[in-house]
């Protein structure tokens, strides 16, 4: 998925998340998520198992995809609701927890689930890779209101605040200036 400015795509796992999260442009208005077929279509083109999805499923992901983005601004640095509804949306898709000969553990979907569950177990695993690989708490949403899109912070500090410097940190630096003038 193409990101603003010049910032790179989130690396690993934890790109399935920015992804899901990022199917709405909040700024331009543009929804990627609004019909059972528009979740096949984002489940395929990240290799997850399709299934079928019904209109029920696409309202659970959305606010699954607004609170996952809460969390997102949390990791930002936001203070935020204890996180309560994302644990509620998560639940619905059991992980279960595989070890291979090799020692490594990894969180994987429940068997049988399916539609937004099925959808929301493959986000969780992600979530607690992600949280291994350390790469979680660089997921971040833009502080500009009327952006919010998820980014992956890969300053040396961790401390971007804005999706691209040169849109969102132009905007808000201009309007603090104009703030103090007055």
């Amino acid at each position: 998925m193409g990101q603003p400015g010049d910032r790179s795509p989130a690396p690993g796992v934890v790109a399935l998340v920015q992804d899901f999260v990022n199917t709405t442009d909040i700024e331009v208005g543009i929804d990627d998520m609004r019909t059972p077929a528009d979740l096949v279509a984002f489940a395929e083109a990240h290799g997850l198992p399709a299934g079928e999805f019904t209109a029920d499923d696409v309202e659970v992901c959305r606010a699954a995809r607004e609170a996952l983005r809460d969390a997102a601004q949390a990791n930002a640095g936001v203070d935020l609701d204890d996180g309560g509804a994302l644990d509620t949306l998560l639940a619905r898709g059991p992980l279960t927890v595989r070890i291979a000969p090799s020692g490594e553990a990894t969180a994987r979907p429940a068997e049988g689930l399916r539609g937004a569950d099925a959808l929301l177990a493959e986000l969780a695993a992600a979530i607690v890779a992600s949280v291994a690989e350390g790469t979680w708490r660089r997921l971040k949403a833009c502080a500009m209101d009327s952006c919010r899109w998820v980014y992956y912070d890969k300053s040396p500090a961790g401390r971007s605040r804005w999706c691209t410097m040169s849109i969102c940190g132009s905007r808000a630096k201009m309007r603090a200036y104009r703030g103090r003038k007055g």
